[in-house]
């Protein structure tokens, strides 16, 4: 076809464009507004931006407030692009959950993590596969076999959420504590382990479930790894040490958001989450030190104040918590919610004490670990999006997510209460803490 013979794209239509900027500002509003009102009362952000999609989905009133048709009737309409622009977001919020790792931190503790990261993840994953096989078949997704099913909720019920959590400790002040910093670097493995095991799941389910796929699922996660070893953190850092010689800034911010992109694109060429590139571009900036953290902060602002909330909004016009008034669906999301929370506090409990911990710090380990909100969230979505989950297993797994990530707080509060301070802990607290104005 020649250049005076192409046919020029379809653009969006009008009433479909004006119907995407409807959508995007209500959502956008009513989901920072409720999310600076859980944060007054003391509940974490997460829960009124997601509650914003709730409000506005099927769930009061049996169809959306906003629409997820399109005016013209194109196949491409305004949720589409809405749906879009979110995944984006998480792309990115993923992306500064990685920069988050402290990995030299983490090789100091390495003795205390890996006891406690160990137990806080096999206990619960182990309680997740074991829920995930008893569960009634009609809580499984149209793709899902009672393998991968159970797999999927074995990595929802093990997972934490690196975000709630040093936001949690920030606000209770636990931060520059050692039992906070435990707690962070636990975390932050267990969100490594997490994607990864995302991915292989969701590869099994992609690609058929075959052991030849598994297989080739974890030789690509084994690749993946060296790749962002010996590519992705060398190549970042020869093009954010020019970013910092040029005069304008948000040339290295710009290097970041591509990066963070291309290697989402590259693990999802792969079959495999583009979360789980994102997250290990994220780690490998970070890991570049001061300066090339300070270009994936400058997101913060966009990240947290627009495409986040946007992210939970949509992510809850998904959620119709209507089908938990039926008796055995409610049922399950209790019986959920009570085995993620045990599993994961008995399971970092008995990792601290086994890596010689104390009895207080094992329990307030166990409690800072239990919230999975973020994480979770997106886990649900994945496995709403591949069919994995069911519309009213997805339900269960958000209300685990928001439930564990409420109690949270309270809890670590509780069992943190009889941990005396060190002189170590206050000369980091005085290190960190901002000077006086």
């Amino acid at each position: 076809m020649t250049l005076a013979n192409a046919v020029p794209a379809a653009g969006i239509s009008d009433d479909d464009m004006l119907a995407f900027l409807v959508q995007i500002g209500i959502l956008l509003a009513v989901a920072v507004l409720l999310g600076r009102l859980a944060a007054r009362i003391g509940l974490p952000a997460v829960v009124g931006e997601l509650s914003a999609g709730v409000l506005l989905g099927p769930t009061l009133f049996g169809e959306p407030l906003v629409t997820l048709a399109s005016p013209s009737g194109s196949p491409n309409g305004p949720m589409n692009l809405i749906l879009a622009v979110a995944q984006f977001g998480v792309l990115m919020l993923i992306a500064l959950t990685g920069g988050h790792v402290d990995l030299p931190g983490m090789r100091r503790s390495r003795r205390a993590l890996a006891f406690v990261s160990t137990g806080s993840v096999v206990l619960p994953l182990a309680a997740g596969v074991g829920l995930g096989l008893l569960l009634p078949a009609w809580l499984r997704g149209p793709t899902a076999d009672p393998t991968t099913f159970a797999l999927f909720t074995g990595v929802a019920i093990a997972v934490s959420a690196l975000p709630v959590i040093a936001k949690t400790l920030i606000d209770l002040q636990l931060l520059h504590r050692e039992v906070g910093q435990l707690i962070v670097g636990a975390a932050a493995i267990s969100d490594i382990i997490g994607w990864l095991l995302l991915s292989a799941v969701s590869t099994m389910v992609v690609a058929g479930g075959g052991l030849g796929s598994v297989g080739l699922s974890v030789v690509y996660l084994l690749g993946t790894l060296v790749v962002t070893v010996v590519v992705v953190r060398p190549l970042g850092r020869v093009l954010l040490d020019r970013s910092s010689r040029s005069p304008h800034p948000e040339v290295g911010t710009a290097v970041v958001v591509v990066l963070v992109v291309a290697c989402a694109a590259g693990t999802l060429v792969l079959g495999l989450e583009p979360i789980l590139g994102a997250f290990l571009c994220g780690l490998a900036i970070g890991s570049l030190g001061r300066h090339a953290r300070g270009y994936l902060e400058s997101l913060r602002p966009v990240v947290m104040s627009f495409l986040a909330p946007l992210f939970f909004a949509t992510a809850g016009l998904k959620l119709d918590l209507g089908v938990l008034a039926h008796g055995p669906t409610l049922l399950v999301a209790v019986v959920a919610v009570l085995i993620a929370s045990v599993a994961k506090l008995c399971g970092g409990y008995a990792g601290a004490r086994v890596g010689g911990l104390s009895h207080r710090t094992g329990l307030a380990i166990g409690a800072g670990l239990n919230a999975r909100g973020v994480v979770e969230i997106v886990i649900a979505t994945v496995g709403l999006q591949l069919g994995i989950l069911s519309p009213a297993m997805y339900a269960i797994v958000i209300v685990v997510a928001v439930a564990t990530s409420v109690m949270t707080p309270p809890l670590l509060r509780l069992a943190t209460r009889g941990i005396p301070t060190t002189d170590a802990e206050r000369a980091r607290e005085q290190r960190f803490s901002p000077s006086p104005s």
